[in-house]
């Protein structure tokens, strides 16, 4: 699959939905987080553990929503393949159960 030239500065933002059981366990992965992340370019947006389902027949189930971006979506694959990534997210698993990781590709610039 080709990708233009256009598409490689797209920021791509990943909207995470976890259930945090173990607070103790979640919180060894989120110390580490947020040095991996900036060594990949990321951005942390926001996170919300009351977030508002508006319509849709198929709201989210709670828990804790995240939000946070990177330069590029090649950026946010390195990221996640990263190995001390992976190695982290053992903690995340464990005390936090993932609902859904996505990724949402941002426009590009109007020319």
């Amino acid at each position: 699959k080709k990708r233009s030239k256009k598409m490689e500065g797209v920021k791509v933002y990943m909207v995470v939905n976890l259930e945090i059981e173990d607070k103790e366990t979640y919180l060894k992965y989120e110390k580490g987080f947020f040095p991996i992340l900036k060594r990949h370019g990321g951005e942390f947006i926001t996170f919300d553990d009351s977030f508002k389902h508006m319509e849709g027949p198929e709201p989210l189930s709670g828990g804790r929503m995240i939000i946070f971006s990177f330069p590029s979506e090649a950026a946010a694959e390195a990221w996640y393949n990263d190995p001390e990534y992976q190695e982290l997210a053992k903690f995340r698993r464990e005390g936090a159960p993932l609902r859904s990781l996505s990724m949402v590709k941002g426009q590009p610039p109007r020319s």
